[in-house]
């Protein structure tokens, strides 16, 4: 449940921290959802378990609602690692097998590379299976309506992994963006920096293409598709409007190895009202990492995933609250920082401590997930809204590619 924010934002922002913070995240809100209490634990099987697919295993079995029942890889080597990591686990070579044998399992979690999602997604759903599928949901815009459509009759639950609308500190920023405390939209921008490679060396040459799937140009979706989708997303989330058009570019800047997917790229997108949203990614630096912004009349709100910060102008209205808020300095900016929990770690004298989330973004999305099978609601995230954002990062890997300006219509955005 989120704040009513019908309410004055001064008596919003006091009721809700208490006197003590005024960007406290209250239990009673729902920021940050419990794991649900089960008598027996929902059997979960992983369906890939390369890197990505590790990790989730590993936020699962924090995670009481959950048991992992199996895990599937079509590699040998990585399916033995996987079924160490979940003691019990089975395991099977392909998702069907796993789908045919398998005990006990109720959901699943897709964590296979993107172009192979809609197969497994589809006989998953038609299995009667709950189904979280890690975003972006496809690599082609008709594979991202085919998963949702099969979503919109299933009767089980399908969630994207698109961690932003289960973070309980972007949920709580939102709160923000959506009272006066932002106020006219003015711009957007967003980057996600981190220098890596994107090549890995697979054991086996005949399968290092498929090792490299990010780098292959008949099936990757680049930066914009594999990064930028969850980021698109947050913009999405807060202001509930899609980009009219994208105008992208990038080049090989570093890592010169024969690769032809751009290791640094650039998209602009513009809107009907004509705010613009400027991104960037880029695989050859880390400097300030992955963060999203919105800058406002009143004020401007800064996202990096584990934790967020409220920036006010000079001239917008002082409520009061801000001297109790805790701060951090950023060059000449002071951000008064969102705090998960932050009545609860106060009065345990603990404020300082809890500045960042606790647990990885992943695992939100997750109990969220276990959230939704257990109680039969919506989930955090639609299918639909998964399909819209994997659709926008593939018009902008296009129009990336390219080097041109490319429409988003609504009929692209249709499901």
């Amino acid at each position: 449940m989120e704040p009513n924010l019908n309410l004055d934002r001064r008596s919003f922002l006091l009721s809700a921290s208490g006197g003590l913070a005024a960007v406290a995240i209250l239990p009673e809100l729902g920021f940050a959802t419990p794991a649900p209490r089960l008598a027996d634990p929902i059997g979960v099987g992983v369906i890939g378990v390369g890197r990505h697919g590790r990790a989730l295993l590993d936020e699962l079995q924090k995670i009481e609602s959950f048991k992992v029942a199996a895990v599937c890889d079509t590699e040998p080597a990585r399916l033995s690692g996987g079924q160490r990591r979940a003691a019990g686990a089975e395991g099977f070579a392909t998702h069907q097998e796993m789908l045919d044998k398998a005990k006990g399992v109720q959901a699943v979690v897709i964590a296979t590379p993107t172009h192979l999602h809609k197969e497994i997604a589809l006989d998953c759903l038609s299995a009667g299976k709950h189904v979280f599928c890690e975003a972006p949901l496809a690599a082609t815009v008709e594979d991202c309506k085919a998963i949702a459509a099969a979503a919109a009759k299933a009767s089980t639950i399908f969630q994207p992994g698109l961690y932003a609308r289960s973070n309980p500190v972007y949920k709580l920023a939102r709160t923000f963006f959506k009272s006066d405390s932002v106020l006219e939209l003015i711009a957007m921008r967003a980057q996600d920096y981190k220098k890596q490679s994107w090549r890995f060396p697979s054991s086996d040459p005949a399968r290092d293409n498929a090792a490299n799937w990010r780098l292959d140009p008949a099936v990757s979706i680049g930066l914009a598709g594999e990064l930028g989708t969850h980021q698109f997303d947050v913009f999405q989330y807060y202001t509930g409007r899609y980009a009219k058009g994208v105008r992208g570019d990038g080049s090989i800047r570093l890592h010169n190895d024969g690769r032809t997917i751009a290791d640094t790229i650039h998209c602009d997108f513009h809107y009907a009202d004509g705010v613009m949203l400027s991104y960037s990614a880029s695989i050859c630096n880390s400097y300030e990492g992955r963060y999203e912004v919105f800058h406002g009349s009143n004020a401007a709100i800064k996202l990096a995933w584990s934790h967020g910060w409220m920036f006010k102008e000079a001239d917008s209205p002082t409520q009061g609250w801000e001297v109790y808020a805790n701060r951090q300095q950023f060059h000449n900016d002071e951000g008064i920082t969102l705090i998960a929990d932050a009545t609860k770690l106060a009065s345990q004298g603990k404020l300082k401590e809890g500045i960042g989330l606790p647990f990885t973004p992943a695992y939100y999305a997750l109990v969220d997930f276990a959230g939704s099978i257990a109680d039969k609601k919506p989930p955090a995230c639609s299918a639909a809204e998964g399909a819209r954002a994997s659709i926008i990062g593939i018009l902008a890997d296009q129009a990336v590619v390219g080097r041109k300006e490319i429409d988003i219509t609504e009929d692209a955005l249709k499901i």
